[in-house]
């Protein structure tokens, strides 16, 4: 839509009775849309976008000079995020784009309105916000001044996504610096993983001396144990989570509720202690080591029917550009990135939940692999789509495009949560994701035809299944996976923690649990595998973090402790979720 004005435009904030109401783009545009994003050419992100919806109006400057303001709906089915463009006169670099972020996605839709002087915001109540003038008031120029990853516009109405740096670790700089700036880094970091980090994290399990707490009945599957484990209990000394039982002592492969946070559970186990129909050999497993059958893993289950999932983006982490690790065969140095996208710009990434589902989340762990470990070198996958780079979804955004035979975590706009590996048949489910995050291949599949789960085919084959790991092919480190159980009418995403385990492990030990998929999430460092629950008590929030040493990823603000994710941006990506209902 085009209209001539003689200053600016009004931005309207308009009530609607769901998302579905939000401007679609025509069919013709939607085509040539479609066709800018299957095109193997450097694009920017605003072209990888096939949903998207544009309005613009024209404007002029003092001295008569032509510009326009352009509102970009990057995906109205979500109806989450928007850019809004201004080229005008006077401008640096002749234009300025803003990042806004619609945290009320299902009652309000953004649009573009004529006006002699501002962009404003009108919330429903007709109550406007000026977000610009030709004078540099309004909300936007203090907002994108202040520095804050949200900044608040319209009384909380919308947020000003802003450029900010993510927290990195000292492990993460000393990585990040050795894989792009050093020849042969990554060769010195597999180095360092293969001789301090393989065990550094290892809990052996043990017996232990006094009576477990009883389990509840109302949770998600159990898993089977052999008879000479049954009624004993393991000691979980790692375990930072208040269960209410001072020795720390559970039963294998029960599941315990989490104080205070309804739909949590949590259960330990140790891959020995399961019945031996989990520990015989099978195709596509290895045998599991002395060492990984005696390791502790612990789980965390969450109960979809009262839980929403969520999926954010860190400030640096995963890029758009291309990973080091397909042949060259499938590289086109034509492209800054197998999508053709060089970076996020002008769209932000800041590693962080927003304020509006802040006081709602009740837990939060890291995400996957980043770009540089996230394709293959070696197998089929390989030698296809430019390596199988992993594709990422936010908010509706395709920040790198779903890959074929991946495993992915996907969320669709009415909330649903599915572990599945994605096909070219899957596509047409794109406009209505919301979330997706793809992570190597299954470590678990349901066969239709045995009605049960299987390892996936590549869970033995280091190169083929781009385990990481070291070139020698030794895969037992600290690892994370999800998986997904369907129990009765009730679902569970499990987060699984490994403290020294091969996908071989974990594969049997989601496979014990009843899980109908699994797939890996990522490895090494406690970092890597952060897991934290966020818990109300007597008045006040409460963090708990599922290992001991996972609080060293936090910070401190002065005498305020500050939770990763939910108090400062990351560097990293990262999955959290809130209590189902409190969306508005």
């Amino acid at each position: 839509m085009a209209c001539g004005v003689r200053w600016l435009a009004l931005l309207l904030l308009v009530p609607c009775s769901s998302a579905g109401e939000a401007d679609l783009p025509s069919a013709t545009a939607l085509a040539a849309q479609r066709a800018q994003y299957e095109a193997e050419v450097p694009k920017s992100i605003l072209e990888l976008q096939p949903f998207r919806n544009e309005m613009r109006v024209s404007i002029s400057g003092d001295a008569g000079v032509p510009g326009s303001a352009t509102l970009v709906n990057l995906n109205p089915y979500a109806n989450s995020w928007y850019l809004l463009r201004l080229e005008l006169p006077g401008m640096p670099a002749g234009a300025a784009s803003y990042h806004l972020e619609n945290p009320y996605p299902l009652l309000q839709v953004l649009r573009l309105r004529a006006d002699a002087h501002a962009v404003s915001v009108v919330n429903g109540a007709g109550t406007a916000c000026v977000l610009w003038t030709s004078e540099g008031r309004g909300a936007l120029p203090p907002a994108s001044a202040s520095g804050l990853p949200y900044a608040p516009l319209c009384d909380g109405a919308l947020y000003l996504r802003n450029p900010v740096a993510g927290h990195h670790t000292s492990l993460e700089r000393i990585t990040d610096f050795l894989r792009d700036h050093v020849w042969g880094g990554d060769r010195v970091v597999n180095f360092v993983k293969e001789e301090f980090y393989r065990d550094a994290f290892l809990q052996r399990g043990a017996a232990g001396s006094s009576a477990p707490p009883a389990p509840v009945a109302s949770g998600p599957q159990p898993a089977p144990l052999a008879p000479q484990y049954l009624g004993r209990s393991t000691v979980t000394a790692g375990l930072a989570l208040d269960l209410g039982s001072p020795a720390r002592e559970l039963q294998p492969g029960q599941w315990y509720a989490v104080p205070d946070l309804p739909g949590v559970f949590v259960s330990a186990i140790v891959p020995q202690d399961l019945a031996a129909d989990f520990l015989g050999r099978e195709a596509h497993v290895n045998p599991l080591d002395q060492v990984e059958s005696g390791a502790l893993v612990y789980l965390v289950a969450f109960d979809l029917g009262l839980l929403d999932l969520h999926f954010v983006l860190g400030t640096d982490h995963p890029r758009l550009d291309w990973s080091e690790r397909p042949p060259p065969a499938s590289v086109d140095l034509r492209l800054p990135g197998p999508d053709g996208v060089a970076s996020a710009a002008p769209l932000v990434t800041n590693g962080m939940v927003s304020p509006a589902a802040a006081p709602r989340t009740i837990a939060a762990f890291a995400g996957g692999f980043k770009r540089s470990h996230g394709a293959f070198r070696f197998g089929p996958l390989a030698e296809r789509n430019h390596g199988s780079h992993y594709g990422f979804i936010e908010q509706g955004v395709i920040f790198s495009k779903l890959q074929p035979g991946l495993a992915t975590v996907l969320v669709g706009d009415d909330g649903a949560v599915d572990l599945r590996t994605w096909s070219s048949a899957d596509d047409v489910l794109l406009p209505k994701l919301r979330y997706a995050r793809q992570n190597g291949v299954p470590l678990l599949d349901y066969d239709t035809q045995l009605h049960r789960s299987l390892p996936g085919e590549l869970v033995n084959l280091w190169g083929p299944g781009n385990w990481s790991g070291s070139s020698e092919e030794v895969l037992r480190t600290v690892r994370a996976g999800l998986c997904l159980q369907a129990a009765a009418s009730r679902r569970f995403l499990i987060y699984g923690y490994f403290s020294a385990a091969t996908p071989s492990a974990m594969a049997r030990v989601f496979q014990a649990y009843q899980c109908r998929y699994a797939m890996h999430l990522d490895m090494n460092a406690l970092e890597h595998t952060y897991l934290a629950l966020y818990l109300s008590r007597g008045g006040h929030r409460l963090v708990e973090h599922l290992i001991e040493g996972m609080e060293q990823v936090d910070r401190t603000a002065g005498n305020q402790f500050a939770p990763r994710f939910l108090s400062f941006p990351d560097d990293r990506d990262f999955f959290y979720l809130t209590n189902r209902g409190a969306d508005p």
